[in-house]
């Protein structure tokens, strides 16, 4: 078996049920991971892999932080679980406190869940009773962008529909409009060379959302927006002012705005939310994944109290009659609680921002190779896209996925376009050096 593949594992018979992984992928062997530490991964045979998506974008801090294990040891010794249907636990009021005054407007209440998808789920629901009990049944409709992405559950995909992933489910789904974002233009992201892409320009895309809220805007509920960067339409990005522009819009025509933060909040673009680069104030906000550092299934909505008021059950009931199981799990509360304390003392953001920037540097020599159509990095989300007709975009992507893991560099291309989603706090010179030869085999594969 080859090297890094494990020993004492037989994939062909393995009963697990992989995600996003072909079944030709599996017959050739998959990586059998027994160990994290920092932002390495480790095969049986003691093959150390770099973790260059962060495990899906979410071990923000590496793998087995100490400080992160600790918590969750320590809050594992005290309350494993307690459902918070009807009862409470400090760790999730002290974290619903804490998340709230991450948004410009601190009234908030927040509802936990386990993954992105199920807060989205709930926020999908909270939108749609929220106006039936304003009496306004009518607005159950959403908005999203094109290409989008909020997660796996019907509600999410409805949403977040791709006809590639999607299409023998379309029957279970509600229709949602979708529109198009502008193609990137400066600050706050660093870009080199616009891409060939269907992105409309700035007046354009704009005038397009203007026309569907003028057409069915009494009939929206929300816009469901992911936050500055569409993660798997390719590491997409667009400028604040078109966030801006959606917020307006939403509000002039009395519908919700709904901030996708689950991939890119919690520091991954340089600011603890990736809307504070657009200076923004959602109606709900959605964060998961980096929440806790990868390390325990948890995320959160988090909503604004003048929804949240509407649903008393006095003088009628209008009880929210969602929750999950684990909904607010003391142990993953803890961690998330730990992970935002250190974000906050060591400055995660900020230093994001600083090595992103160092990142884009390295790899914008890369803009010279004809194959090479766009360059662009927002804090540790940095993206070289291909021409789609450079020896197919995504056949090089795949070609150079491989060598570099052959390198011992676990990259995952999103379609004709590679990215690098590091650990946060890495140092500068250990991202510099990975990026380096990220553009080394780029332009070693012909």
């Amino acid at each position: 078996m080859a090297k890094g593949f494990g020993t004492n594992y037989n994939m062909t018979n393995s009963k697990i049920w992989h995600p996003y992984t072909k079944f030709s992928a599996i017959e050739t062997g998959l990586p059998v991971i027994v160990r994290g530490e920092g932002p390495y991964l480790f095969t049986e045979d003691g093959t150390r892999y770099v973790d260059a998506i962060s495990s899906w974008w979410c071990s923000s801090l590496g793998h087995s932080h100490p400080e992160v294990v600790a918590a969750i040891q320590e809050q594992a010794a005290i309350l494993q679980h307690s459902i918070l249907g009807n009862l409470t636990h400090p760790t999730a009021i002290k974290l619903a406190d804490k998340l709230s005054g991450l948004l410009p407007t601190p009234d908030r209440h927040c509802i936990f869940a386990s993954d992105g998808a199920s807060a989205i789920e709930a926020s999908l629901k909270i939108a749609v009773q929220y106006f039936c009990q304003l009496g306004q049944p009518e607005r159950s409709e959403f908005v999203a962008l094109s290409d989008p992405y909020h997660g796996d559950t019907i509600g999410a995909v409805s949403v977040g529909y791709t006809e590639q992933f999607h299409r023998p489910v379309k029957p279970l789904l509600f229709t949602a409009h979708q529109i198009s974002p502008p193609a990137l233009r400066g600050a706050p992201a660093e870009v080199s060379r616009k891409s060939e892409s269907d992105s409309l320009d700035l007046a354009s895309a704009m005038a397009e959302a203007e026309t569907l809220f003028e057409q069915r805007g009494k009939h929206i509920a929300a816009i469901v927006v992911e936050s500055m960067v569409q993660g798997t339409a390719g590491m997409r990005m667009y400028p604040p002012v078109y966030f801006q522009h959606l917020e307006m819009l939403a509000k002039k025509h009395g519908a919700l705005l709904i901030v996708d933060e689950i991939a890119m909040g919690m520091g991954r673009t340089g600011k603890m939310l990736a809307m504070d680069h657009a200076g923004i104030d959602p109606d709900m906000v959605c964060v998961g994944k980096g929440l806790t550092g990868g390390t325990m299934p948890f995320s959160a909505s988090i909503i604004r109290d003048s929804i949240y008021e509407t649903f008393a059950d006095l003088p009628e009931d209008h009880s929210f009659y969602h929750g999950h199981t684990f909904t607010g799990h003391p142990i993953g509360a803890a961690t998330a609680l730990k992970v935002l304390e250190i974000m906050e003392r060591d400055q995660m953001a900020e230093k994001a921002a600083e090595t992103g920037r160092a990142i884009h540097k390295t790899l914008c020599p890369l803009i010279e190779d004809p194959r090479v159509a766009e360059v662009r990095s927002l804090g540790m989300v940095n993206a070289v896209e291909f021409h789609k007709n450079a020896n197919g975009g995504v056949e090089l992507a795949i070609q150079v996925r491989e060598t570099l893991k052959k390198r011992n560099i676990l990259a995952r291309p999103l379609g004709n376009m590679l990215y690098l989603a590091l650990p946060l706090n890495v140092s500068e010179d250990f991202a510099v050096k990975i990026a380096t030869e990220m553009a080394e085999v780029i332009l070693a594969t012909s």
